[in-house]
């Protein structure tokens, strides 16, 4: 149930986001390239951030670069 408060927990480290060209699904509107954004819980595949919605979403990490 870690995703209950991921939102309040502390960030892990900030990543940069280096593009948000996606070939399956719409990312442009949730990710800004070039903004840093706070590691909320990271796994192999993916980073949990707060994106521009100002809530969590999770992503794959090649969309960013750590900073």
């Amino acid at each position: 149930m870690i995703h209950k408060n991921w939102e309040n927990r502390e960030t892990e480290k900030q990543i940069k986001c280096v593009h948000a060209d996606a070939k399956k699904f719409i990312v442009d509107r949730k990710l800004t390239p070039g903004k840093v954004y706070d590691v909320k819980n990271e796994t192999e595949e993916f980073y949990f951030i707060i994106d521009n919605s100002d809530r969590i979403g999770g992503f794959r990490k090649d969309y960013f670069e750590e900073c």
